[in-house]
Parts: structure tokens; sequence; C-alpha cells
């Protein structure tokens, strides 16, 4: 009998305990001008974001080569990783968007995706959702050509990014090895089908090192590769590090792990990758502190010099 009732205690506690923190994805999509067609994106809320007041943290999460907005969530678990993230405190809760490109995050042959990320998600993403349209508030990470895009973007435009990570990065330099999807690909294929050196060399992240090198602006940098990557990802991203580690010596850091350029060795990055982003990144605020900020600065720049 005793055994019994303990038995039935235990049911009912499991049955109306809390359910642990969770938060939800979601697939949309929007009218891209600069596209000519749709922009998709998955899209992670955290648990609490539909209850809340606040504006909260966004961190653009890049797919790599041939990929689409459903593959962090479907192959690389991203939903799990971010709830015990964010239950453990690492990292804040957080608005996490995964678009979905058909380039390599450039403007290159087949589509402009650098100015439809930088001029038209980015801005959209931000009016539609409740995130702070700060520097403070928002990260980027990608995965083998989504972390090429992500070294891309953050040492050209610095000023949007408060931390980044890069995972098996395909920023081969000076030229992808000939196994690379990126002689294949559409980006770099000129109008006769070839790859374009001059143009990888022209979008690679090298182009844009020397005046990120000059700037005051540093955007934490965590780095990843398989000790047996196929692409010698490893070798590339020890260049990345060589290049950045002088300038900023602590806000930078690489992961080798066991593995080759897989979405096993993605997996396990990831929770490292968000942890690093995690702190940097600002946490929630009040839409009402967001907006008394702004109407303070909007009455700063009416007011003018003097």
């Amino acid at each position: 009998m005793t055994f019994r009732r303990t038995l039935v205690a235990l049911l009912a506690a499991l049955w109306y305990a809390p359910a642990a923190q969770a938060g939800e994805v979601t697939y949309h999509r929007f009218a891209s001008e600069i596209l000519g067609r749709d922009y998709p994106y998955a899209l992670y809320l955290p648990d609490g974001y539909h209850d809340t007041n606040q504006a909260y943290p966004i961190l653009y999460l890049l797919h790599g080569s041939f990929g689409s907005e459903r593959d962090w969530v479907e192959n690389g678990r991203l939903e799990r990783a971010a709830d015990r993230l964010i239950r453990e405190g690492s990292l804040p809760p957080t608005v996490i968007v995964m678009p979905g490109s058909e380039s390599w995050w450039i403007d290159g042959h087949n589509e402009a995706a650098r100015s439809a990320f930088l001029g038209e998600l980015i801005p959209y993403l931000e009016e539609t959702w409740r995130v702070v349209p700060q520097r403070e508030w928002r990260a980027i990470a990608g995965l083998s050509a989504g972390g090429y895009g992500t070294l891309n973007f953050v040492l050209e435009r610095p000023d949007l990014f408060a931390a980044a990570a890069a995972l098996s990065p395909a920023s081969y330099h000076p030229l992808p090895p000939r196994s690379s999807s990126a002689w294949r690909h559409p980006a770099f294929l000129d109008e006769s089908g070839n790859f374009d050196e001059a143009l990888w060399r022209r979008r690679n992240y090298t182009a844009h090192l020397d005046a990120y090198l000059e700037r005051e602006e540093v955007v934490p940098l965590y780095l990843s590769a398989g000790n047996r990557d196929v692409y010698h990802a490893e070798h590339h991203a020890r260049l990345v590090h060589q290049a950045l580690a002088p300038h900023q010596p602590e806000l930078v850091t690489m992961e080798v792990l066991r593995g080759g350029h897989t979405w096993r060795v993605w997996r396990a990055s990831l929770p490292n990758a968000l942890a690093w982003i995690g702190r940097f990144l600002q946490g929630p605020v009040p839409l009402e502190t967001l907006a008394e900020e702004a109407a303070v600065e909007e009455l700063e720049v009416g007011a003018g010099p003097g």
C-alpha cells in the first residue's frame, strides 16, 4: 500500500511539474526587392517571448553551401542547444534567425546575397520582431560557407555585431581546395560557367582584414574546426586566428574537435559557440526602457550641436 501511494505521488508530481523551458521554431518569408523573390528564414523564439514585455538580443545563424534555413534546426539541434544554454544562464534569452540563401552570403554571380542580408533582412527582422536593434544586442555565426559569410560580415561591418562564431569556416586563402563546392556554386560561376578566381579574392575575408585591423571596434570571435576536415578548415581557421590574435588577443579563440567537415562536429561545437557569444550579448530589456532611450536620442539629434 505504501509503495502504491508513493508511486501515485511520484506520477502526480511528474504530471503536474512545470515543463522545462523550451523555445519554439517557426518558418517565415518576406518579399525581397533585391533578390526578386521571397527571402525565407527560420525563427527561434526563446521561452517566454510571447508573455513578456521585453525586447531581446538577436543572433543571425548562417547555413553552409547549398543549404537552407532548415539546416540548423533539422541537422544542428539548434533548439536543444539554445534551450539548455538559456536555462543554464550561459546565453541570455535570444531570438535566433536562420536565413536561407542561394549564395555564399556574398554579392555573387547569381544573386546579391550580401546586400539583401545587410540592407533588407536585418532591418526587416529587427522591425518585425521584438529585438533591440543595436550592436550590443546583435551577433552572427555560421558553419562552412556560413562561417565564410560570418567572417566577411564582421570584418567588413564590425559596427554591427557584438560577437561572432565561425564553425569550420570555408574562408580558404588564397583559393578554395578543388574539392570545395565553391568551384561549382552559382555564386562564383561566371557567364561561361567558370570559377571566378578574382571574385573569390575580392569577396574573401582577406579583402576586409587590413581595414578591420585599423578600426577601434573589435568583434569577439570564436573559431572551430574538425581535426580531420577534408577541406583543411582547421588550417584556414588558424590563419584567421593568427591574423587577429595580435589585434584582439583575449577576444579571439579557437577550438579543434575530433572529426571532419560534418554535422557531428558542428553539433558538438554549437554549444561552445553560443556560450562564447553569450559572454558578450546584452540581455533582454523592457520595452519601456527601449522607448525612453529612443525618445532621448531623438531629442538629442533634434537639438543639434551647441
